[in-house]
């Protein structure tokens, strides 16, 4: 090889490492992980959370910007058990945010998330509660979510495992899209697929157009259609009907009601199920029933009472945990018949079960 090509190639080779050398400084430079860090870190410290990272934010300009977070760990201020952790995860942005543009995320994806469904409850029970009288700020979120791979625990148990997700942005007229699989502790594979368009006016949220779609293996199919509205706390309200399809019972009728809190009752759920063998006119209160399913596994708690439902229910046949029950009758509620000998059934407790099958 001659002086002269050596001497070429020599300084073809500087100029390419020169490009790559400014190539990276401008990465950093324009992407500035130091900023993105600092933004989510502080939103989180805004919510009670804190937000930790096992290395700093590391950019990449192809095949779109983003930035690569590695190791991380999500969990209420104070508190020892993460809320959240994941292997990895990597933010997307717009490239108006490289060239001096508002700092923003279009996309958050997550690999291999651990949530943890009792850290999660903690921390929202300890959220302050939101003043009387003071509306709610609904957001505007631009960021689509995409989560692979993810687990949801109760402390060391796996509740759903390979938990796919993937949401597109919440904003004002536009389709909402969700759709969410997952396998259950019995391997039993659950797949969702919900669609809204919400609109937000002032402090209220609807959400019209929504189509929900749940299936739980090949065994049962639930398809509800309706609209609901949300104006902060328990004031909310929903309007859904379909059909639930069970592959070894037939199809039923199904609608669900929400009507909001006021001063004399509180956020109340109203079922209503039709079909062979199976009907049901319960009215649940969802916060009620979610404190008093939340006690099931606290060993420390008090005897538990019967649910907060009131209603009637026919069931020909219920299977739960191996169990199966069959012509089971319920009737619970203030309008619960009187015992012989008795004035009045007391309110809120469960009478007349019957069950004349076997377990």
């Amino acid at each position: 090889m001659s002086r002269r090509l050596r001497l070429t190639l020599l300084i073809l080779g500087g100029l390419a490492l020169a490009v790559v050398l400014a190539a990276v400084i401008a990465v950093y430079l324009l992407l500035q992980p130091e900023r993105f860090t600092r933004m989510l870190q502080t939103q989180a410290r805004a919510a009670g959370l804190e937000l930790n990272l096992a290395s700093p934010a590391s950019p990449t300009l192809f095949p779109r910007p983003a930035l690569d977070l590695n190791g991380i760990t999500l969990n209420a201020e104070g508190a020892n058990v993460p809320i959240l952790l994941a292997a990895r995860g990597q933010l997307a942005l717009p490239w108006h945010t490289l060239f001096g543009g508002p700092t923003v995320i279009s996309q958050l994806q997550i690999e291999s998330p651990r949530v943890d469904l009792d850290a999660l409850q903690e921390w929202l029970s300890g959220l302050p509660a939101q003043p009387a009288g003071t509306p709610p700020n609904i957001p505007r979120i631009d960021t689509g979510v995409s989560i692979s791979r993810g687990s949801l625990v109760r402390g060391n148990e796996v509740l759903l495992d390979n938990v796919s997700l993937e949401a597109g942005s919440l904003v004002s007229g536009q389709p909402f899209p969700l759709s969410l699989s997952a396998t259950t502790a019995a391997n039993t594979p659950l797949r969702l697929r919900l669609s809204a368009t919400p609109r937000i006016e002032g402090n209220a949220l609807q959400l019209d157009n929504i189509t929900l779609h749940l299936s739980q293996g090949s065994a049962m199919t639930l398809a509800l259609t309706g609209t609901a509205h949300w104006h902060g706390a328990a004031d909310a309200a929903a309007s859904l009907a379909g059909k639930l399809d069970q592959a070894d019972a037939g199809q039923y009728d199904i609608s669900l009601t929400l009507t909001p809190a006021n001063q004399g009752s509180p956020l109340l759920l109203a079922l209503k199920l039709d079909g062979p063998g199976n009907h049901a006119d319960l009215r649940l209160p969802p916060l009620a029933l979610a404190h008093w399913w939340s006690q099931l596994g606290d060993e420390q708690a008090p005897q538990l009472a019967v649910p907060p439902i009131s209603g009637h229910a026919e069931i020909a046949k219920v299977e739960i945990g191996g169990i199966s029950i069959e012509g089971l009758a319920v009737q619970a509620g203030d309008d619960v018949p009187a015992a012989a000998g008795t004035s009045a059934a007391p309110a809120r407790t469960a009478a007349d079960e019957q069950p004349s099958g076997q377990k």
